[in-house]
């Protein structure tokens, strides 16, 4: 599709574009009855909210470009993307709507538009309409995994959990979690918990007690590399009086005191080997021997282990008996580290801003993030995972002077990692009126066509849902043929499911 070059616009169109302007109200009045007309069933917007976002922008919009001020045009388009996206409007009827905005004029207008003029005129459309796919993609990113409302698995549809005991993600990892949770919940096996340190272990090994059957009963959590190892035998099996000096009572030991309930060892693989050999026993015998006693005791408890390490190569550097190995390996829920789910980072941080402005004593409490900031809590890797994102919103609560949390708020190492500075749109992720003059752009710009920016959006969507297609259907609010019909188009049916990176998810055009 040829782009247009609003420096090249000619002179005979400003009548009509100041009639624009003159006659907002009754454009966008018309527009939003064809609008109506064609989402029926499913728009999101009635008349009030639909004519209160565009009306002063079409204003606006067309009194730039009668002046010539191509910079304020192409940054009130991209406000406008942003909004819809914030709004939650789905993609498609966004390009819907704004097909339906040169239909509208048209029809008002018709008689008005010169023949010659009128290739000008629907040039003119799709610029303002790439740059609001433009506005809209940008914002997209962050937007999308907060107004996911269902998903589906790829045979059958099924709700979208994100708050599951504790638990916190509405991503496609995180949903087989849930599953897996669920299953393990129901049984009483052992359960191996590996994930690297800060992605919340432990708040598994409780939903997993919590989806039990006897969820009131104890869950103990006991942090192995914090007990000393000649006392970590006795903290677990407990011991008769007068076993050693100082044992001047009997201490019955955590597996006795989680009775019927759950006991959490945590970074296992951190324990002695002796003291593995004595737990694989615990685990197949379902008893313990406190020390100083010649009888073993039976014991009814859950036990969840959980490691940091990838258990095999702990075997092959001595870290884990391969023989407690094999015992634990039956039953293992790995939990991926934050940066393989960036989706679901925004809904974290609306969580931990909820948790901490009641914490932070502030008079004005922090009620957002700005999109550069979230943009680069996005693009960061996350290397202590969800503690480490939980920290870098406490201190941007605790310490930030704004209502929204701005970008210089956040750690220097989450800064520091920013793509080369790039020209925005004015206003922020609240989709605030722009109120000063936006930075400069070259004067001719070529923007993405509507191809380019639906393909990008369909790619970022399929990344978002591990590449579960009728999930990225509904995440795109779209027929699952649809969303086929569009894979072929583009030549994505071919892709397979791909680790999704946090560059490649989030990455702003």
């Amino acid at each position: 599709m040829a782009h247009y070059h609003p420096v090249e616009e000619p002179q005979p169109l400003h009548p009509l574009l100041r009639n624009l302007g003159d006659q907002s109200e009754q454009v966008v009045e018309r527009w939003y009855r064809l609008y109506a007309g064609r989402c029926s069933e499913n728009r999101t917007f009635e008349s009030e909210e639909f004519s209160g976002i565009l009306s002063p922008l079409l204003r606006s919009s067309m009194t730039a470009l009668v002046d010539g001020d191509f910079q304020q045009f192409a940054a009130l388009g991209r406000l406008l993307g942003e909004r819809l996206a914030r709004r939650g409007v789905p993609f498609f009827e966004v390009i819907l709507t704004l097909h339906l905005f040169q239909e509208s004029v048209e029809a008002l207008c018709l008689e008005k538009i010169p023949s010659h003029l009128e290739t000008s005129f629907s040039q003119l459309c799709h610029v303002h309409a790439t740059l609001v796919a433009e506005g809209y993609i940008r914002t997209e990113p962050a937007s999308l995994p907060l107004r996911i409302e269902t998903a589906a698995g790829d045979s059958a549809e099924q709700d979208v959990r994100r708050d599951f005991h504790g638990l916190l993600g509405a991503s496609l990892a995180m949903r087989r979690i849930y599953d897996r949770i669920e299953a393990a919940g129901r049984a009483r096996g052992t359960i191996l918990i590996v994930g690297e340190s800060g992605t919340g272990k432990e708040l598994v090994a409780r939903a997993i007690h919590q989806a039990g059957p006897n969820p009131d009963a104890p869950f103990v959590a006991v942090n192995c590399p914090a007990i000393p190892s000649d006392l970590i035998e006795t903290e677990l099996f407990g011991h008769k009086r007068g076993s050693f000096s100082g044992a001047s009572v009997d201490y019955l030991g955590l597996f006795r005191a989680s009775k019927g309930g759950t006991l959490l060892l945590d970074e296992v693989t951190e324990t002695n080997l002796e003291t593995q050999s004595k737990l694989l026993r615990a685990l197949q015998e379902r008893a313990v021997r406190p020390v100083g006693s010649v009888a073993e005791i039976t014991v009814n408890v859950r036990v969840i282990a959980s490691t940091n390490r990838a258990p095999a190569q702990a075997v092959r550097q001595g870290l884990l008996r391969e023989d407690l190995y094999y015992r634990l390996q039956a039953n293992v829920i790995e939990i991926p580290p934050l940066h393989q789910r960036p989706g679901d980072i925004p809904l974290l941080v609306s969580h931990f801003i909820r948790i901490f402005n009641p914490l932070s004593g502030r008079s004005v409490p922090v009620t957002g993030i700005a999109q550069d900031a979230m943009a680069a809590l996005l693009r960061y890797s996350w290397p202590g995972n969800v503690r480490e994102l939980s920290n870098a919103i406490e201190s941007a609560v605790t310490f930030g002077r704004n209502s929204r949390i701005g970008l210089k708020d956040l750690p220097q190492a989450v800064r520091q990692n920013q793509p080369d500075a790039a020209p925005r749109a004015p206003g922020d992720a609240a989709g605030i009126e722009p109120q000063a003059t936006p930075a400069r752009e070259p004067a001719a710009f070529s923007p993405k066509t509507f191809d380019e920016t639906e393909r990008e959006l369909i790619e970022r969507a399929l990344q978002t849902a591990g590449h579960n297609k009728t999930y990225a259907a509904e995440l795109l609010k779209i027929s699952r043929k649809k969303l086929y019909a569009r894979l072929a188009k583009y030549g994505l049916l071919s892709q397979r499911r791909r680790g999704a990176s946090a560059r490649s998810v989030v990455c702003a055009p």
